[in-house]
């Protein structure tokens, strides 16, 4: 089953074309985007050059000036005319989100409730302090710390999710009186360039939210090094993050960056396993595991580890891995060739390091699944802790469970990699739930439950994971900066 995308009636046109000044513009160059579930290509997106980047940049930093002007009760006006857009185009955008990243249309769905959500809650803001008031050392006198926006910003998305992660980036940007130039992944450009119009019709004045489309490494780089810049936002791979910190250094301007994760799930001697079992599952198949809080290795008490694992393959066989467009579809295929070779070797890997695949392992049996990017549901077992599918983000449907005796080996084991983004526990005694908060080093710990995040909380990554952080209050103060200011009123 194929949607209907494209349409003088549709957010992307009859043809999809970047996003700059409220106008769309096209380029010579294409690049192809293709359906994860049949490998075949449906559209090309333009390819920006330099010009395009500057055209963009310099369109922003023209809207910004008027945009910041506005107070925050106004900003919050158009942010709400966002949400009613959203909740218009559901369905359309949904429907995009499945055609280009392969996710299923339930999963999608849900994808758009959290684009709207990530609005709402920037929309939280309309009555926010804008600073503070310190006593002065003397009478007569005012010490404020004021909050204004940075101006500029340069936002890179992701493929895994390219609304809801737009969102994400755009609402609190544009809620503290900044602009956005932002590129999506190149896989997955359409989204981004329908909400973006979504965002004009709304009433987001032209300028304030641009998209360009094109390759990271040379149009993200120009985003990052052009002399508008003055903030930089990313989700991407921690190797992204890596470059664009280098990219950014010369110009000493803040970066924020939500990267990779290896999250574990503990499952401790007490925990309930039919919870346990079932939230692990569905932590692990979310969008075919392509999400940077997924569970990604499982340890489990030795003393359970045998029922789990049982279990747990018993689940992995019932995840109905169908045409994404289908209601009842559980899961889809993998975003692109390249990442599904690489879950591939991951598993190939770990078989010849001498584990056991105990299910999965490569495409699902049918013609259905002969052509795009499937992957099935995979268990691993025979793991150590050492291997590298244990330690590296396999970012696909695959699970080592590994055993463990003793609280301190396994609290040691899920630190033991680069990254510290999430962590899950399942236990029923408190005393062991609070030391393993303590000693988890990891932005965020679910206890017997599991993701996605809330966006009113804080959604933070340690180590290899991130610099900086997104939602709630906190990631929404990452779009401003401090001035102060001392005035003096008598004598």
């Amino acid at each position: 089953m194929a949607y209907q995308l494209f349409g003088p009636d549709r957010l992307l046109g009859e043809r999809p074309a970047m996003f700059i000044g409220g106008e769309r513009v096209d380029s010579p160059q294409t690049r192809p985007v293709d359906n994860p579930a049949t490998g075949e290509v449906f559209t090309e997106v333009p390819e920006a050059t330099a010009e395009h980047v500057d055209q963009a940049m310099r369109a922003a930093e023209t809207a910004q000036r008027e945009w910041a002007g506005r107070s925050l009760p106004e900003r919050a006006e158009v942010l709400a005319a966002v949400m009613r857009e959203i909740d218009a185009h559901a369905e359309e955008l949904a429907q995009i989100v499945v055609a280009e990243q392969g996710k299923t249309i339930t999963e999608a769905r849900g994808e758009i409730v959290g684009t709207r959500l990530f609005f709402d809650v920037a929309h939280g803001n309309k009555y926010a302090p804008i600073g503070e008031i310190f006593p002065p050392n003397q009478p007569g006198e005012h010490l404020m710390v004021r909050e204004e926006p940075y101006g500029v910003v340069a936002a890179i998305t992701p493929w895994n999710y390219p609304a809801a992660i737009f969102a994400r980036k755009v609402a609190p940007a544009i809620m503290a009186g900044n602009a956005v130039v932002l590129k999506p992944s190149e896989v997955t450009p359409l989204a981004a360039l329908a909400l973006a119009r979504l965002c004009q019709q709304a009433g987001v004045p032209d300028g304030v939210v641009n998209v360009v489309t094109g390759e990271g490494r040379v149009v993200g780089k120009q985003m990052c090094e052009h002399p508008v810049t003055q903030m930089v936002t990313l989700t991407g791979s921690s190797r992204a993050g890596q470059e664009i910190l280098r990219q950014t250094a010369a110009k000493v301007i803040p970066v924020s960056l939500e990267l990779g994760g290896k999250a574990p799930v503990i499952v401790f001697e007490d925990a309930d396993l039919d919870a346990a079992v079932e939230r692990a599952a569905e932590a692990r198949f979310w969008n075919c595991g392509q999400v940077c809080t997924c569970n990604e290795r499982t340890y489990v008490h030795a003393s359970r580890y045998d029922e789990f694992a049982s279990r747990f393959v018993e689940v992995a066989k019932q995840v109905k891995v169908a045409d994404p467009t289908r209601e009842d579809a559980q899961m889809g295929p993998k975003v692109s060739a390249e990442e599904w070779r690489k879950v591939k070797d991951f598993v190939d890997g770990a078989e010849a390091a001498g584990a056991t695949v105990v299910y999965g392992g490569d495409r699902p049996a049918g013609a259905e699944f002969a052509k795009g990017y499937w992957f099935s549901p995979t268990v691993i077992t025979g793991v150590g802790n050492e291997m590298d599918i244990v330690r590296q983000e396999v970012f696909g449907p695959v699970l080592p469970i590994v055993p463990f005796e003793k609280y301190d080996e396994v609290i040691a084991w899920a630190n033991s990699t680069d990254y510290g983004l999430t962590a899950y526990v399942f236990t029923q005694n408190i005393d062991i739930a609070m030391r393993a908060v303590d000693d988890l080093q990891f932005g965020e710990v679910y206890v017997n439950k599991i993701g996605p995040e809330q966006p009113q909380g804080f959604h933070t990554g340690w180590k290899m994971s991130g610099l900086g952080g997104e939602d709630g209050k906190y990631g929404y103060q990452r779009y401003l900066r401090k001035k102060t200011v001392y005035l003096r009123y008598r004598g």
